[in-house]
């Protein structure tokens, strides 16, 4: 799994703004050439699927929302009854709505998002 993990990380640091957009049909939601890759390499669709949802719900809150994955220690698993939290915020520190996964197969630890323009993208596509 480390492997995995590492391959994802260096991956994703080849992504500086984007050329195409994708499109969950859908919603309507764009996303980025980053995030295409991390959809397939890290087989987590649902992710990109859930987080353009509740950050396009946000949107008349805020124009810009920020997605921070995290999965929780054991001890706050335990604590918390779940394997991982994403928080949306609006960048300045404000959490808009946050939600609880009591289960989660996404390989990383941590994870940011942004949701921009109906867009979902990584930070160093912004």
């Amino acid at each position: 799994m480390n492997d995995k993990v590492n391959e994802i990380k260096e991956g994703l640091q080849h992504f500086h703004g984007s050329e195409m957009f994708f499109q969950i049909p859908l919603i309507r939601t764009r996303f980025t050439n980053g995030i295409k890759y991390l959809a397939d390499v890290a087989d987590c669709f649902w992710l990109v699927t859930d987080s353009s949802v509740i950050a396009k719900n946000l949107m008349n809150k805020s124009y810009f929302i920020t997605i921070d994955f995290k999965r929780l220690t054991k001890d706050e698993q335990e604590e918390f009854g779940c394997e991982a939290f994403i928080t949306y915020g609006d960048g300045n520190d404000n959490i808009l709505e946050k939600h609880r996964y009591n289960v989660t197969d996404f390989p990383l630890d941590e994870l940011r998002l942004f949701f921009v323009d109906n867009t979902l993208m990584l930070p160093s596509e912004y």
